[in-house]
């Protein structure tokens, strides 16, 4: 194996770390801050349904992220290394901040700002980026409505049920939901890495055509459930604690909302941002108490963080495969 193939296949295995560590966050956020869970049961928890759902859940995502977003003939080893260092870098400033970016969105922008600079316009296709359009859509809209929705038929249903019963309850379901939430993560975040993995190697010869192998699923897998393990916890306090505050039922309402969602846009191959998903979710549910509910102070710098994300990383992917491209790399 060539050695710049080889140093390109490790700088994607590390962003598939990274995305499970500075993620893992956003799908045990809620189950922590509301005690359902202690912070380490819950990081063993998602690191193992993370693993799953990027090994069950199919290719749609991959395919989307490997094909529709830049031309072949316009890839090169370069285009890929420019873009995976971009997106490492930005998951670990977020990750050091306690800001909780949408590493999708990062990934498809690194792709796009490299893709540029190896081919300009012309190396570009616009229907990864529909689909991205469709995405976030569904994870600021429908992520907001199906929070509030699910919260205010939990309110109706359980009206004349006890408080404690209700907590009791919903500290159980909410177990469930959290494993849900970090199951649908895998299956979209975990499939966008299987994709660029199996790019390379089809710019590196080892495989005549784009198709994700399984034993790529299977090692992809594995990387976001150990990048899980690690937790990036700054995150977590950001997305737990410090938009709204949840109970048992308010965390369950969040955590299906979410998760249905993203495991709805994986099956058709649409790379979601998880993360807005999850944080437009929680801020439904605490909408239903009242919008003073909802810390908007911290809100605006998630958006602030969300808005950077794309320029910062597609800019940072350009002038790396410039800079690469110019010393003849």
């Amino acid at each position: 194996m060539d050695i710049a193939l080889l140093i390109v296949l490790i700088l994607v295995l590390i962003a598939e770390f990274t995305n499970g560590w500075t993620d893992a966050p956003n799908s045990i956020a809620t189950v922590v801050s509301t005690q359902a869970l202690t912070p380490m049961q819950a990081i063993i928890m998602a690191g193992f349904f993370n693993a799953l759902g990027a090994a069950l859940s199919g290719t749609a995502v991959a395919y989307t992220v490997g094909t529709e977003f830049i031309k072949l003939e316009f890839i090169t080893l370069t285009t890929i290394g420019a873009a995976m260092f971009s997106l490492i870098l930005w998951s670990a400033l977020n990750a050091l901040w306690g800001m909780p970016v949408s590493k999708s969105h990062a990934l498809l922008a690194s792709l796009t700002g490299a893709g540029f600079a190896t081919g300009g316009v012309e190396a570009l296709l616009s229907s990864g980026w529909i689909k991205v359009m469709i995405g976030l859509s569904f994870s600021s809209i429908v992520g907001f409505l199906g929070g509030l929705l699910i919260m205010t038929a939990v309110y109706w249903i359980f009206r004349k049920t006890s408080l404690r019963k209700v907590k009791g309850l919903f500290r159980f379901l909410q177990i469930f939901s959290s494993a849900f939430v970090s199951f649908s993560h895998g299956s979209n975040d975990g499939q966008k890495i299987m994709g660029v993995f199996s790019l390379t190697l089809l710019i590196g010869g080892i495989i005549p055509s784009f198709y994700v192998p399984l034993w790529v699923i299977m090692l992809c897998a594995l990387m976001i459930g150990l990048g899980t393990l690690i937790g990036g916890w700054e995150i977590l306090k950001t997305v737990g604690f410090k938009i709204t505050h949840l109970d048992t039922s308010q965390g369950f309402a969040a955590e299906s909302a979410a998760a249905s969602i993203i495991f709805l846009a994986s099956r058709f191959g649409i790379p979601l941002s998880t993360t807005h998903t999850i944080n437009f979710a929680i801020m439904g549910v605490g909408s239903t108490k009242n919008l003073s509910a909802v810390r908007w102070g911290v809100t605006t710098q998630i958006f602030s963080s969300w808005i950077i994300t794309f320029p910062f990383t597609a800019c940072v992917a350009y002038v790396i495969t410039i800079t690469l491209q110019w010393l003849g790399l």
